[in-house]
């Protein structure tokens, strides 16, 4: 599932900086990606602190560069870029209390090109490192919203299965953007149809070829109420902004993925009966829907991939392992 990634990373050398480089599970994996020849790393953190804790552990970090924010020679100049991109929302001193931590410093080291992407999380909450990705990194151009996908795998039959499934981790629900005159500026509907065409590009990256299924309780208006309409609208906005993506709704997961059911409730559907982009109407569903999968369905999930931004920015599980930060770093550096 790796292998259009490495071969990115391979193409083109990039630098990835981790913002807790003194925890031995970024050590370790630093290590094993600078072994692996796949993208160059910086570590925020003491460097004192950051070499004992890898010579405790064994791992070689040599020639890794090193930035403790305490003593970086160009905070200054961080300080005052930092200062003009929050737009008066921010002091010079809030900016310096903020950029002694390591998730708002390894931002704007993207932020300023000393990285191409960031990988942070194994001690920070999702939103300690969301947030600074959203006031600093800000969106890409045409995109609206921060979402997230998880790509799932699995073997079976001898056979690598693969699914996208989004947004699982970042929009709790699509309410309607409005202005200070109570105007519909973006409809909820407009915001679930991105994170649509979003999770299809990440699933193409992953070497998936999307066939996208909006999903609600319902299946082409069986039902009212609820996300319904909801996952409808969406549907046909993602149409109108990509009308060669493979995609429908609304669906219920049992007319997505079976066949029979397909043939029943939306016969002649595009993707109905052998969907494996799945975008789900609330988070709440997108969340147990992924979980369901990873436990009792066997797949691994990697993710969450973090969706719209203007640089690759990723978070890591406070219950990470080494081997899933090696993977998420070879996810983000090569989203890129």
């Amino acid at each position: 599932m790796f292998e259009n990634l490495i071969s990115a990373l391979k193409a083109e050398k990039r630098t990835i900086v981790f913002t807790e480089g003194e925890d031995a599970r970024i050590l370790e994996a630093a290590s094993r990606l600078k072994k692996d020849g796949l993208m160059d790393s910086i570590l925020v953190g003491n460097v004192e602190a950051v070499k004992a804790a890898a010579a405790k552990g064994g791992f070689d970090i040599e020639g890794m560069e090193i930035i403790d924010p305490a003593t970086y020679s160009e905070m200054d100049a961080m300080v005052e870029k930092m200062v003009e991109l929050r737009k008066g929302k921010m002091s010079a001193e809030d900016c310096k209390a903020a950029l002694a931590k390591g998730n708002y410093f390894g931002t704007m080291l993207v932020k300023m090109g000393k990285a191409d992407a960031l990988l942070g999380g194994a001690t920070y909450s999702t939103a300690d490192t969301v947030r600074p990705a959203l006031q600093l990194i800000k969106t890409k151009p045409g995109a609206h919203l921060v979402s997230s996908c998880f790509i799932l795998v699995r073997e079976k039959d001898g056979v690598e299965e693969k699914l996208a499934m989004g947004d699982c981790a970042i929009n709790i629900d699509y309410p309607d953007s409005k202005d200070k005159e109570g105007n519909v500026t973006l409809k909820g509907s407009q915001k679930l149809a991105e994170v649509a065409i979003e999770t299809a590009n990440t699933a193409k990256a992953f070497g998936i070829d999307p066939k996208v299924a909006v999903l609600s309780f319902s299946t082409k208006g069986s039902g009212k109420g609820g996300t319904v309409a909801l996952s409808r609208e969406a549907t046909e906005y993602a149409k109108e902004m990509n009308p060669e993506l493979a995609i429908d709704g609304e669906l219920q997961f049992d007319a997505a993925v079976s066949p029979v059911v397909a043939a029943t409730k939306c016969k002649g559907s595009p993707v109905a009966g052998q969907a494996n982009t799945f975008i789900f109407p609330s988070i709440e569903a997108g969340n147990i829907g992924y979980k369901i999968a990873q436990r009792l369905g066997g797949f691994a999930a990697y993710g969450p991939i973090l969706q719209g931004l203007n640089a690759p920015i990723n978070d890591l599980s406070r219950g990470c392992n080494a081997d899933e930060v090696y993977q998420m770093a070879i996810i983000t550096a090569g989203l890129k």
